[in-house]
């Protein structure tokens, strides 16, 4: 396939729109189902590249969220615990524990559950049946995978009344060296980011601290990986290999921090005693169940504990999570990741980085001010790295 015609671009009004190859080649995709848009094609090509990045640099199946052309969080095949699983609602799973892929999309998906509602799907390895059962009971809107296995791809068709957009590509295409796109009519050219995120970026400890461990490494590599591939500016912060929290967008970079912190904080919170155990109603569905989760934690919309409003979630009245319970919760939290794809210049991002519990965390470096953060990380006994690359993408 040479060309691929869309509905429309970005917009209903946006017309003609379409997908080609520069050089007159075929696509590096097939189409198994739906009829994929100019927005799912950017999410499925950006967060492709993603998975199977975190494949080759950690060589754990990958997979990754997308929403707006931001990863939600991205993760690899670590098992989950018994509460994690409870948290991300896959307790039920059979088998879960027998596929990493799997265990890569529970975590993924189950980090930030709202705003993976309608997402974009990335598998680094052939879609097994488990992980279809799973993306199957999931708001979607598509994936892309280099395979399926047979009875995967059946579930999957099944989805949004058969037109679940499924999109299968060559693992082994590599795009060419230069890349371009308009803005006002206008051709922008450049050379494609190849940088490579390894291990070996993460030398150059500037800290008293050099305690960094191979779990620390693989989430480091985990946050920045996923910031290659978040709209800048943008940081994320990880632990038990996956992103849980990404702050993508922002002006300001203590904007960023802060918003990925919530969104990490709400994810420990989910974990929480009182949250597993909030009594809902057997009618109440995984997506009302996301948003009045977030509205216990955060206390946002609605107070879902009062009375007249608890009546429509739950079968008894909750007590509510207390700022005090919360702060002890989040306080018990440690070694915790943050990537950040450019420099941090002023020490208060590091300051909000130690309430959701970061140990160690990696960033480009060459602030003016890059003494008083690292005085900042110096003080919580924090390991901080610089990578020397910035990884702004737009």
């Amino acid at each position: 396939m040479k060309e691929f015609e869309l509905k429309y671009g970005c917009n209903p009004n946006q017309k003609p729109a379409n997908i080609f190859m520069h050089d007159g080649s075929d696509l590096p995709i097939e189409i198994l189902n739906g009829r994929p848009g100019f927005i799912n094609f950017l999410d499925a090509f950006n967060s492709w590249q993603l998975v199977k990045e975190l494949k080759e640099a950690l060589g754990l199946p990958a997979v990754t969220s997308f929403k707006h052309v931001s990863p939600t969080s991205a993760a690899v095949g670590v098992p989950l615990s018994d509460n994690l699983k409870k948290a991300c609602f896959v307790d039920d799973i059979e088998g879960l524990d027998e596929s990493p892929l799997a265990c890569a999309y529970a975590r993924a998906r189950g980090t930030d559950r709202m705003c993976s509602f309608g997402d974009w799907v990335a598998l680094s390895d052939v879609c097994d049946v488990t992980t279809a059962k799973m993306i199957a009971r999931e708001v979607s809107d598509g994936i892309i995978a280099p395979g399926y296995e047979p009875e995967a791809l059946e579930i999957l068709k099944t989805k949004r009344k058969g037109g679940y957009n499924i999109v299968k590509i060559d693992p082994n295409y590599v795009p060419a060296e230069i890349e371009r796109k308009q803005v006002f009519g206008i051709t922008f050219e450049q050379g494609r980011n190849n940088f490579e995120i390894n291990k070996e970026l993460l030398s150059n400890i500037v800290t008293e601290s050099k305690n960094l461990p191979e779990s620390a490494v693989r989430d480091l590599i985990i946050a920045l990986i996923t910031l290659k591939y978040t709209q800048s500016n943008s940081v994320c912060y990880a632990v038990d290999g996956q992103a849980i929290g990404v702050g993508a967008g922002q002006q300001s970079r203590i904007h960023c921090t802060r918003l990925a912190g919530t969104k990490a904080d709400t994810w420990f919170l989910r974990q929480h005693e009182k949250v597993l155990n909030l009594p809902f109603r057997s009618d109440i569905g995984r997506p009302d169940r996301d948003n009045v989760i977030d509205g216990y934690i955060n206390k946002n919309e609605e107070d879902v504990c009062a009375d007249g409003v608890w009546q429509r979630y739950f079968t008894k009245q909750p007590e509510p999570l207390t700022d005090k319970e919360i702060r002890e919760y989040l306080d018990s939290v440690d070694n915790v990741a943050l990537g950040s794809d450019a420099f941090f210049p002023f020490f208060d991002n590091i300051e909000r980085a130690k309430k959701s519990g970061v140990k160690y965390i990696a960033e480009p470096g060459g602030s003016i001010r890059d003494d008083a953060v690292i005085d900042c990380c110096n003080k919580y006994n924090m390991t901080m790295v610089f990578t020397g690359m910035r990884l702004f993408h737009h």
